[in-house]
């Protein structure tokens, strides 16, 4: 005799039958957190900057409303522009020192260092000067810069130069050296990260066909450490365009970047102006940054 048990609305087993999720709602599910955060910490930022933007501001507040002033004003002004290729002056200088300084040491830590445990030593003294501020690293040029400083005295002790060079500090020369000292570890990290991926049997490979060592260089090794520079080159490019203290400290108040201008207006309470300013600013890096990613498939390092 066979029993059959029918299972009704109010029967207990029916509340552990669940109907399954859609088959698209979990992946959905599982970026929620993501998208929540870089929309609080991210998208709403730049939104709130893009709306102050276009508010009208005397010297004592600020007036909600829709103008094209702050933009008009920022895009008509010479000082503007000359101070915009001032910037990009820096980025493209402190790029270029950085990326051949970087390329160099992080091919040396990658093929001369045949030890994991020794490169990774050598890596981590090169970080070690990241352990302070870069205050602290910026400022500590001055004593080694200035007219009495450490280099002036050894140049004027060894005859060198008659008397202290000038153009040492308070300079663009300063502003870059200070720059390339800071910055040349984000182009050395994501560098020597590519090289270490590369393949031995490839440069193996190569030098048995008979290629020499700039050969090898030329038409192995760079074309493979590309992804590596342009991840890089974002880096190095994107701090150099949003670096203000450097700029004001290193060149004594007589240079200017895009960067210290936002910082000046915002310190006279122009913050429509300044907001302006860093939409623009924002246009430029991204775009930069789009030509980058245009050249260089970077998706397979990240």
């Amino acid at each position: 005799m066979v029993t059959v048990r029918f299972i009704g609305a109010g029967d207990p087993q029916k509340r552990w039958m669940r109907r399954p999720l859609p088959s698209w709602l979990p992946p959905y599910l599982q970026a929620a957190p993501l998208w929540l955060i870089l929309g609080f910490f991210l998208a709403l930022p730049l939104a709130m900057i893009v709306t102050v933007s276009f508010w009208d501001y005397d010297f004592a507040q600020m007036y909600p409303g829709f103008l094209t002033m702050n933009y008009t004003e920022t895009l008509g002004s010479w000082v503007t522009w000359k101070t915009y290729l001032n910037t990009l002056k820096y980025a493209a200088i402190v790029w270029a020192i950085t990326l051949v300084i970087g390329f160099w040491v992080a091919y040396f830590l990658a093929f001369h260092i045949r030890s994991a445990a020794m490169q990774m030593v050598l890596f981590l003294v090169c970080t070690v000067p990241f352990m302070t501020s870069n205050i602290i690293r910026m400022i500590s040029w001055i004593p080694v810069l200035g007219r009495n400083g450490l280099v002036n005295g050894a140049l004027i002790a060894a005859h060198i130069v008659p008397q202290p060079i000038e153009w040492l500090l308070y300079s663009d020369f300063a502003v870059v050296l200070a720059m390339v000292h800071l910055y040349t570890l984000f182009m050395v990290t994501p560098i020597f990260n590519t090289l270490m991926r590369i393949d031995r049997a490839l440069i193996e490979a190569a030098r048995d066909a008979g290629a020499s060592a700039w050969q090898i260089l030329v038409n192995v090794i760079l074309p493979l450490a590309r992804p590596g520079m342009a991840i890089g080159t974002i880096f190095v490019v994107t701090l150099v365009m949003a670096d203000f203290s450097t700029v004001q400290v290193m060149s004594g108040g007589q240079s200017a970047s895009v960067a210290l201008m936002m910082k000046n207006e915002m310190s006279l309470l122009q913050y429509p102006a300044a907001a302006a300013n860093a939409v623009i600013l924002l246009i430029v890096v991204l775009s930069l940054v789009a030509a980058i990613l245009r050249g260089v498939d970077i998706r397979k390092e990240l």
